[in-house]
């Protein structure tokens, strides 16, 4: 028999007036008072203070006894009032209790037939890293808070986590991170979408949207259906954006979808095969950022000799070529999936680089500058 999310009522992003939303929980691990909730080693306590920060202690260490006991139990769940048993607790403080892991920590739980539990496959096993290994993985996750434009309450708790056991110079970043985080807007919706494309990719499952197209020259298109096989979630440094890609059955293809775009989504229960992982490396490697569902189009471009040093410096794209041409300027070439994204790459270079090829992309970047400067007449005429 199948088993459905218990469904409690209530926002996943919901903050509770103590501040225990974006707590990360380990199972294995007690409560533990992070950097933010100590007080100054100088100060003195105000016992005001001192009251909140000992609730706060006291609500969290319940709440990991009441997950403990869900844990313990695995498949078979167990009763509310067998956890009240088991922790000491009111029944109705464990029903609260319950209500507050799956809302404020997105545990995912089930509850049929009277009994509770925690969904298949909720916790991944306990990593253990070696100091280099974590700073690697925080390097990792610090890249993409620096472009995150908004709070994601999974990513500060895995923050959260990593810090454990690192030497105070580094755990006083991991907490600064986390300070940045916290004062990013908090968007429900896209978390919510978030979570459940991560569910989708993780079981293989079909999901179903609405997408609303972006614009492009102008042109608005009307929001349309789709049905895709996750296959990817990639972020964008380009845009600051998240992406899903995967096989979208309504077009018999790979598409790339903007994640801030999806609107009703749903998780089918329709199960399909992982992609060949070679192919669709293969297809991935075209894209010049993200978009990898375009023709591929041979870009040609001359770069300045003031600029030809830091080009030749970093691999741009896996298909890149480049010559050094007699007047210490610099030939570069590469094949990419359309023209979106590189246009943006090119322009920034300003009037260090010129587009060779192919000619719609030479118009059109010519057409921009020329359009950008006559937004600046009188500057213009200084020359």
């Amino acid at each position: 028999m199948g088993r459905d999310r218990a469904g409690l009522e209530g926002d996943a992003d919901d903050r509770d007036p103590d501040g225990c939303a974006d707590v990360g929980v380990d199972v294995g691990a007690g409560p533990r008072m992070t950097a933010r909730d100590e007080p100054g080693r100088d100060e003195p306590l105000d016992p005001g203070d001192s009251e909140r920060l000992e609730g706060k202690r006291d609500r969290l260490a319940r709440l990991l006894s009441v997950l403990r006991v869900l844990h313990a139990h695995g498949e078979a769940g167990v009763r509310p009032g067998e956890i009240a048993r088991r922790t000491g607790m009111a029944t109705r403080t464990v029903y609260r209790d319950l209500r507050a892991l799956e809302t404020e920590m997105q545990v995912p739980l089930w509850s049929e037939g009277g009994r509770w539990g925690v969904q298949p496959g909720a916790f991944l096993p306990p990593l253990r890293l070696t100091l280099p290994e974590a700073m690697a993985v925080f390097l990792s996750a610090r890249l993409v808070t620096r472009y995150a434009d908004k709070y994601e309450p999974n990513l500060a708790s895995a923050f959260q986590k990593l810090e454990e056991g690192l030497p105070d110079a580094l755990r006083e970043h991991v907490e600064r991170t986390l300070d940045d985080l916290s004062q990013r807007r908090i968007d429900t919706g896209f978390n919510r979408h978030v979570e459940d494309l991560t569910r989708a990719w993780a079981e293989r499952r079909v999901v179903r949207f609405r997408y609303a197209p972006g614009r492009y020259e102008g042109a608005e298109r009307q929001p349309r259906w789709a049905e895709v096989r996750p296959y990817l979630l990639e972020p964008s440094l380009a845009t600051h954006a998240l992406y899903l890609i995967g096989h979208d059955e309504t077009r018999a293809a790979i598409r790339t979808f903007k994640v801030e775009r999806i609107l009703d989504l749903s998780v089918t229960p329709r199960a399909f095969k992982a992609p060949d992982a070679g192919a669709l490396a293969a297809t991935l490697r075209r894209a010049w950022d993200i978009i990898a569902d375009q023709p591929e189009a041979a870009v040609v471009l001359r770069f300045t000799p003031a600029v030809a040093a830091r080009v030749r410096e970093a691999a741009w794209h896996p298909s890149q070529e480049v010559r050094e041409l007699g007047d210490g300027a610099l030939e570069w070439r590469a094949t990419v999936a359309g023209t979106i994204e590189i246009r943006v790459w090119i322009l920034s270079w300003g009037d260090d680089v010129e587009v060779l090829a192919p000619e719609l992309l030479r118009a059109d970047v010519a057409a921009t500058l020329r359009r950008a400067a006559a937004r600046y007449p009188a500057a213009a005429g200084d020359d």
